[in-house]
């Protein structure tokens, strides 16, 4: 795997023109673009053969959570839009997600279907006061991975705080999805768990997530040059 694709830059974008010119610009250090609720709801399903156009891979980050049959046929909506990578949350549970790989897996190359495990917005508080987990952010994203993978998905979306033990109860070669990295040169935002690129990567991320520092800079291919220098 290149470097560059290591880096997926997420489109946060409602508007179709702005997220195409975007990755565009970016797309000489960036091989993976996100493309999430607000751009696939307002641009529709076709701006993920655009960004194909020029070479660009997708995750399509939907998070799908609903009962099993939902999900599982969604899933294969997505995997005949020859997305690379897709998503579903963990915590609709393990019959939700076996569908789902089983699904998927039947595929012509079928996308590396992940499990979100705990949004890097929510930290250990958090899960107590509002959904009461008492488990430590940390323990209940080691729970979710293991049961992702006993699913039979092939990675999941965690912090980089949670890299080392994901790894070590669920082998090398699950992978592992780190959003709300932020390099050592830009704001954390509304991110409460977040890494740099480098340590992101140093601890065993496949895959770095990385939005506003590189779209929100002046010069987006310039910050999106940094950050692939800084994993390289």
């Amino acid at each position: 795997m290149q470097a560059k694709d290591k880096i997926i830059v997420a489109l946060d974008y409602s508007q179709e023109q702005e997220a195409l010119s975007m990755a565009a610009r970016v797309a000489p250090y960036a091989g993976i673009f996100k493309v999430g609720f607000e751009l696939f709801i307002s641009a529709g399903p076709s701006v993920i053969s655009k960004i194909h156009a020029f070479g660009g891979k997708v995750f399509l980050d939907l998070k799908l959570h609903d009962i099993p049959n939902t999900v599982a046929r969604a899933a294969l909506s997505a995997s005949a839009l020859q997305v690379h990578i897709f998503n579903v949350h963990a915590s609709g549970g393990f019959e939700m997600m076996q569908r789902t790989a089983l699904e998927v897996g039947k595929t012509k190359n079928p996308p590396l279907l992940i499990g979100v495990t705990v949004l890097t917005s929510m930290d250990s508080k958090t899960l107590k006061k509002d959904l009461n987990i008492d488990l430590s952010a940390a323990e209940q994203v080691v729970h979710l991975a293991k049961l992702a993978k006993k699913a039979g998905l092939g990675g999941v979306v965690a912090s980089g705080e949670e890299i080392t033990r994901i790894k070590e109860n669920c082998g090398a070669g699950f992978k592992i999805i780190v959003p709300g990295v932020r390099p050592s040169w830009s704001e954390k935002n509304d991110q409460k768990r977040v890494v740099t690129p480098k340590e992101a990567i140093e601890r065993g991320a496949d895959y770095i997530v990385v939005g506003r520092p590189i779209t929100g800079a002046d010069n987006p291919a310039e910050a999106a040059k940094k950050i692939l220098k800084e994993i390289s």
